[in-house]
């Protein structure tokens, strides 16, 4: 017996709209602030330090990567301990929605 979808989801597999504003409202301030620095970037790149120039956490890089909004980019041979990451279209989704939010 196939199973039913519910009648909002999409058949290619993204999420509904619904499911990345929820998903926007669990950013933190320290993944905003990381993840929307990869929009001014070639291939949506993620800084590996912040303006300060301190290491972002591996925290926030990992949380962000679980999320789905983060992706590991290339291995950096000489620091292999570093995460170079980029910005999913999920990231995009999801900052896109929290500025909808923050007007509203």
């Amino acid at each position: 017996m196939a199973e039913s979808k519910p009648a909002d989801a999409k058949e290619d597999g993204r999420e509904t709209v619904e499911a990345v504003a929820l998903k926007a409202g669990s950013l933190t301030a320290p993944q905003k602030r990381w993840l929307r620095k990869g929009l001014d970037q070639p291939g949506g790149k993620l800084p590996l330090f912040d303006d300060n120039g301190r290491e972002i956490p591996t925290r926030t890089i990992r949380a962000c990567i679980d999320a789905g909004w983060a992706e590991p980019w290339f291995s950096n041979p000489i620091k292999p301990d570093w995460l170079v990451c980029k910005l999913t279209p999920a990231a995009i989704d999801a900052l896109s929605a929290s500025e909808i939010r923050k007007k509203s």
